[in-house]
């Protein structure tokens, strides 16, 4: 179930990372991305962060984290994956195996549609 506007508007308020409140306005203004707005409007630890092995598992698409990217495990495949963020060796992992790295800011700024997106929660 998604967070009414009304109740991700008030957790905005709360917010202090500018990228992030961008992100949380972008994503509430387009009706196929407001559940990506509910759960980053959210507490910080209800995110989640996933390991490259989890990635490994997913099929194809356009694979959104609402959380940070860790490097735990390699990556064999050609992915595309938007997060909120990206550790270190996660990005350089993901850049050997070929894969598309964005923001999920970017990925709502070019996909307004949400066409093909898998969220991860």
């Amino acid at each position: 179930m998604t967070k009414s506007k009304t109740k991700i508007e008030l957790q905005l308020k709360k917010k202090t990372n500018p990228e992030l409140t961008q992100t949380i306005i972008l994503a509430k203004k387009n009706p196929k991305w407001l559940p990506i707005a509910g759960i980053l409007s959210g507490p910080r630890k209800k995110r989640r962060n996933v390991n490259l092995y989890e990635l490994e598992k997913q099929g194809s698409g356009i694979l959104v984290v609402c959380g940070k990217i860790l490097s735990d495990g390699e990556i064999s495949k050609k992915l595309k994956v938007s997060a909120l963020s990206f550790s270190d060796k996660a990005k350089k992992k993901l850049l050997k195996a070929n894969c598309e790295l964005k923001t999920i800011l970017e990925e709502i700024k070019q996909n307004k549609d949400a066409k093909g997106v898998i969220i991860l929660k």
